[in-house]
């Protein structure tokens, strides 16, 4: 309790200045930095996902080589709800580019549908500030599957509706949902087993037990190089680096079927475009690194060099396909 008789000038003054202090360390009331670099303190970068996963692992590529105003850059992970509560974190922090948020797909548009979350809106409450990079999917084969190429595999579905299974990790991950593109895409049914993530299924369908799945680049790799599995084709639009022989499923003959899984930093969206600038100017000179993109790269990345304004635009488009195909296909968190 903050008594006022029986105190001297020096605690008066103090006490003064406390209560602005305490207001500026928890972001209440004190008036925005316009130069974040100004600010003191370390600029984190929020994961929703435990430490050792692939967003975690890119996150920490990036933010050791970060510095902002002479600041180190840290990596904290608020690992649950699918990305939701590092989201609703991140989107009450204080404008100031201090707290950043790793998002994906899943983060701005799968699960905040999926979850109805209220508790931060993805379109209002955030600003891009840099795209990292995004990488394809992989329509990985196991021996179960007799179809050597996406045709085939599109001509079978349909000769046999919902009797050809494929793995994910579960609705609404991004093998899962690339599945379900795929399948409304090509005008089939496909019958989905889920099982506790990607090395699960990898495990299945080494096994013959399951057929196939699509696989982020960076699980599928290994497998695709000691050839256990097959790889009928990559998600993305163009061709890749990693595995320039492999056919587009555009190419396969699905040509408006795109699947890219993409991490960027977002920020509040009352943070000043000086600051978003800056901290964009950062990531896009840490991405020139040779070293940083080698190790990017060899997980499948395209590195991205947009501005704040682009990688807007891009993350606010990829979430109007994911929500259209949550309504149109019917997905359900528990169905």
């Amino acid at each position: 309790m903050d008594k006022k008789l029986g105190v001297c000038p020096r605690q008066r003054l103090a006490r003064r200045i406390a209560p602005w202090l305490g207001a500026a360390l928890l972001g209440l009331g004190a008036p925005v930095l316009a130069d974040n670099t100004s600010a003191g303190g370390t600029i984190r970068i929020v994961v929703g996902a435990p430490p050792g996963g692939a967003p975690d692992t890119v996150a920490r590529i990036v933010a050791q080589h970060m510095q902002v105003g002479g600041r180190a850059v840290m990596v904290e992970n608020k690992n649950g709800a699918a990305s939701m509560i590092a989201a609703a974190y991140v989107a009450r922090a204080r404008p100031d580019g201090n707290t950043l948020l790793l998002a994906s797909q899943t983060t701005v548009a799968v699960a905040p549908t999926l979850q109805n979350v209220t508790t931060f809106d993805p379109l209002k409450d955030f600003t891009g500030v840099a795209l990292v990079g995004s990488a394809p999917q992989v329509l990985l084969a196991g021996p179960k599957l007799r179809a050597n190429s996406v045709q085939e595999l599109i001509t079978q579905a349909k000769a046999a509706p919902g009797e050809i299974d494929f793995c994910s990790g579960g609705i609404g991950t991004s093998p899962y949902m690339a599945a379900v593109l795929f399948a409304q895409t090509a005008g089939i049914e496909l019958h989905s087993i889920p099982f506790a993530g990607e090395q699960a299924c990898i495990t299945e369908m080494l096994a013959g037990r399951l057929p196939f799945m699509f696989a982020n680049a960076s699980t599928a790799l290994p497998y695709m190089k000691d050839q256990r599995l097959r790889a009928l084709a990559v998600t993305s639009k163009e061709r890749v680096a990693f595995a320039p022989q492999l056919p587009t499923t555009a190419e396969a003959g699905l040509k408006d079927y795109e699947v890219a899984t993409w991490l960027g930093l977002l920020a509040p969206a009352a943070t000043p475009p000086d600051v978003v600038n800056a901290l964009n100017a950062e990531v896009r000179r840490v991405l020139r690194l040779p070293d940083v993109r080698e190790k990017l790269e060899a997980q499948g990345y395209a590195l991205s060099d947009d501005s704040p304004a682009a990688f807007t635009r891009y993350y606010q488009t990829d979430r109007d396909k994911w929500v259209r195909l949550i309504q149109s296909a019917g997905i359900k968190q528990n169905p």
